[in-house]
């Protein structure tokens, strides 16, 4: 390497700076793509609990929200979980599970509920996305299940969601606390059941071992999330 009165020249620094804008590009090519790689059901879950703990501990990272983020996933997209979550205002998963842009598929619905057109949202990210893992996220003190306890007449369409969860309480009975807790984490079990028994694509991709499907209960007291 030439220098001129002790100092390297301008090629050379030019070069220098090149050399380094380029390793710095190579990084973050191999982090984006290792990044991208389809991981296993496993690891997929370890790493959304990994990201729980974050948030309970006020430790968020915050990934993935930054304009180099932004214009990564603009083109394509890799979530490495499927989340089907209520649709209540306190369950974010992004933030629940300190993750960022196209890191989650989500699909939020009032109580949680497997529905055709949940169903095909979550058969498109499996087959589509190679999406790994599925969690189906139930709450404390659901709104929905609430009601379905209850039974007592909604109005409007409101009475639909009810319905989707009726068949996962028929043996609670009574009204308390209790009954509702209880129900929140039955109807996370039957929306489970529900989605392996009504889609042969998810079965076949489980039976595989290339798909996990788990329930979760969200403590909106604490931020945790249990696996059920």
């Amino acid at each position: 390497m030439t220098r001129i009165n002790g100092f390297l020249g301008r090629r050379q620094l030019l070069q220098l700076a090149g050399g380094s804008i380029l390793m710095s590009f190579s990084g973050v090519a191999q982090a984006t793509a290792a990044e991208n790689e389809v991981i296993s059901p496993d690891a997929a879950l370890e790493r959304l609990l990994d990201g729980n703990k974050r948030f309970i501990q006020q430790k968020s990272q915050h990934p993935h929200q930054s304009k180099i983020r932004l214009e990564e996933v603009a083109q394509a997209q890799h979530p490495f979980a499927t989340i089907l979550s209520c649709a209540d205002s306190r369950v974010s998963g992004e933030i629940l599970f300190d993750q960022g842009m196209g890191d989650l598929f989500d699909i939020r619905i009032a109580g949680n509920i497997v529905t055709p057109e949940a169903l095909g949202s979550i058969e498109y990210a499996a087959v589509e996305l190679s999406c790994p893992l599925i969690m189906v996220l139930g709450h404390e003190r659901c709104g929905a299940v609430t009601a379905a306890v209850k039974g007592e007449p909604l109005p409007g369409l409101m009475g639909t969601f009810v319905k989707g969860i009726k068949p996962a309480i028929k043996d609670i009975k009574g009204f308390s606390k209790e009954a509702v807790e209880k129900a929140v984490v039955e109807n996370v079990k039957y929306q489970v059941q529900k989605m392996r028994g009504n889609s042969q694509l998810l079965s076949e991709l489980v039976d595989a071992s290339k798909l996990k499907i788990v329930g979760g209960r969200y403590d909106l007291d604490t931020g945790e999330v249990t696996i059920i």
